[in-house]
């Protein structure tokens, strides 16, 4: 169990596997938005197009669909459709999705989901004065839908800040030492939580600390990471 001791100023969370149900994001939220990228498109919804463009042009995947430019939204949703198939962490994609999840959420067909020890987990680390952040692939947006969704009552009370690919790629050290500064913490002074090795090996690089968090029974064991089954081993 890390010690309260510790000296932390910050907290940094993953959400699909350390917040969240991996269950929820992969069987509810992905299949909710797929069934409506579509109609989405179509509709003329916002999709930055040029955005999208830009990124099919650097993707060097020879097996994306082709861009017609005489067809924008057909190849706009060919490529965005080739993209969840695979699971990208595209950012033009994770802005639509979190656009089709607002509505979803503010038509009370969604909730967000939490693993049962994080709402005390937030209440009792900014009672202890720590911030709380959250850093994941999917957008600002979609993370705070999440959080302020919970049955049990709105997280993002206590949440100072989010964090997506905007900041930088997760496996890379230079991604927390972005958001270290902008919390205001040294990258040693904040503890990132993550179910994924290189996400950690990334954050620890850039000094922050770290621990690895193993929901269910089983679960891997990376050597030199502090591992958790619960933010209740967190002070």
């Amino acid at each position: 169990m890390i010690q309260a001791s510790s000296g932390f100023r910050a907290i940094l969370l993953d959400v699909e596997g350390t917040t969240t149900p991996a269950s929820f994001v992969l069987e509810t939220l992905f299949p909710y938005a797929r069934a409506r990228l579509e109609a989405y498109v179509a509709a003329g919804k916002p999709v930055d197009l040029p955005a999208l463009r830009g990124e099919h042009q650097r993707d060097s995947d020879a097996s994306r669909p082709a861009w017609v430019d005489d067809s924008p939204i057909s190849s706009a949703l060919a490529y965005l459709t080739w993209l969840m198939d695979r699971d990208r962490k595209s950012k033009a994609l994770k802005d639509i999705q979190g656009q089709i999840w607002r509505q979803g959420y503010g038509e009370g067909h969604l909730a967000g989901q939490v693993y049962p020890d994080v709402p005390p987990a937030f209440e009792r680390w900014k009672g202890n004065g720590l911030k709380i952040a959250i850093f994941s692939s999917g957008s600002v947006l979609a993370q705070r839908l999440l959080f302020g969704s919970v049955p049990s009552g709105d997280l993002t009370q206590w949440i100072d800040d989010y964090f997506d690919t905007a900041t930088g790629p997760k496996n890379e050290p230079l991604s927390y030492l972005r958001i270290a500064r902008a919390l205001e913490c040294s990258p040693g002074s904040m503890l990132f939580v993550s179910d994924a090795a290189a996400e950690l090996a990334a954050a620890g690089s850039a000094g922050c600390s770290v621990s690895l968090c193993v929901r269910g029974a089983g679960g891997p064991r990376v050597s030199g990471l502090e591992r958790i089954r619960s933010f209740d081993e967190l002070p």
